[in-house]
């Protein structure tokens, strides 16, 4: 009797598991053709030279012209600034955002996050041309518009290596936050409220309650959203190539940016295989920190 109950459980078993696969393959075959596929090739690709006719070992030439490339190493300087500049402010900005939007009634948060969102969804191409329209270097730009009042001659905004890079710092620091703020907002709305009212019976500021209630709540939050931006900020091309090109004189170059240029403008396939595998590796590698040092702490 209990060998016929084992047998049923097994088969029991092999059963769920056989759904279970089922509902999943359709996630994997996308995963394996969109993901898996395209990183095995890449590294396959990155140790030749790549040619339509006939690819032929090149060994590790393509990650010896990386290594002693100076537009690179200056690409991977520039995407770093920008990552430094954006990423800590944009989450500044989306949890002060977040802390404003709480106490509002419940169709004006909805209301407040249909807005904040909507230029995830709206077309980069759009919002460039906006962009473009704001950092006009005529004095019909809207941004020489409003410097203008305060007497400050014209600025070529993204064509002078002194401001392009501010530029698309700009850019960033006012757009793009939707998601982190419907995040942000989801984490406060799961606070209990009992945590408040016992600061509040104990005399507490709104500084100390968002200080020794509010920030070690949203840690976890904070830490991936740090790390997805940090992620998104190193593979950031959309800005660069609609905005600057790169330009001037490289001082926009990301590293996305120029393994697209290598890929598809100078068809070095194999250098931009390369290039993207040590991309990988850096974003690896910072990922790796960030939790290492940020997330000991952390509990999911």
């Amino acid at each position: 009797m209990a060998r016929l109950t084992n047998m049923v459980k097994r088969r029991k078993l092999r059963e769920d598991g056989a759904w279970a696969y089922a509902f999943i393959a359709v996630a994997l075959v996308v995963f394996a053709l969109f993901t898996a596929y395209p990183v095995i090739s890449a590294f396959i690709i990155s140790f030749q030279e790549y040619k339509p006719l006939g690819s032929e070992y090149a060994g590790f030439e393509n990650y010896a012209n990386t290594f002693g490339d100076e537009l690179f190493w200056k690409s991977i300087a520039n995407t770093a600034v920008y990552t430094v500049l954006t990423v800590p402010v944009g989450l500044l900005l989306s949890f002060a955002v977040a802390i404003m939007v709480l106490p509002l009634k419940k169709w004006l948060q909805t209301a407040f996050k249909a807005i904040y969102y909507l230029p995830a969804v709206a077309s980069g191409v759009a919002l460039s041309v906006v962009w473009l329209w704001i950092f006009d270097p005529l004095p019909s730009g809207i941004l020489n518009k409003a410097i203008g009042f305060f007497g400050i001659d014209n600025q070529n905004w993204l064509g002078a290596s002194a401001t392009a890079m501010f530029s698309l710092v700009l850019m960033a620091w006012l757009s793009s936050h939707g998601t982190s703020i419907i995040i942000y907002l989801a984490a406060l709305l799961g606070i209990d409220n009992s945590y408040y009212e016992a600061a509040e019976l104990d005399g507490a500021s709104f500084f100390q309650k968002l200080w020794y209630i509010v920030i070690p709540f949203l840690k976890p939050t904070t830490l991936f959203l740090l790390v997805t931006g940090v992620i998104g900020s190193f593979q950031v091309f959309q800005n660069a190539y609609l905005m600057t090109g790169g330009g001037p004189d490289n001082a926009t170059t990301m590293v996305g940016l120029l393994i697209f240029n290598n890929a598809f403008k100078y068809f070095e396939f194999g250098e931009a295989s390369a290039q993207a595998l040590i991309l990988t590796l850096i974003i690896a590698v910072i990922s790796f920190f960030q939790f290492k040092f940020l997330g000991n702490d952390v509990e999911y």
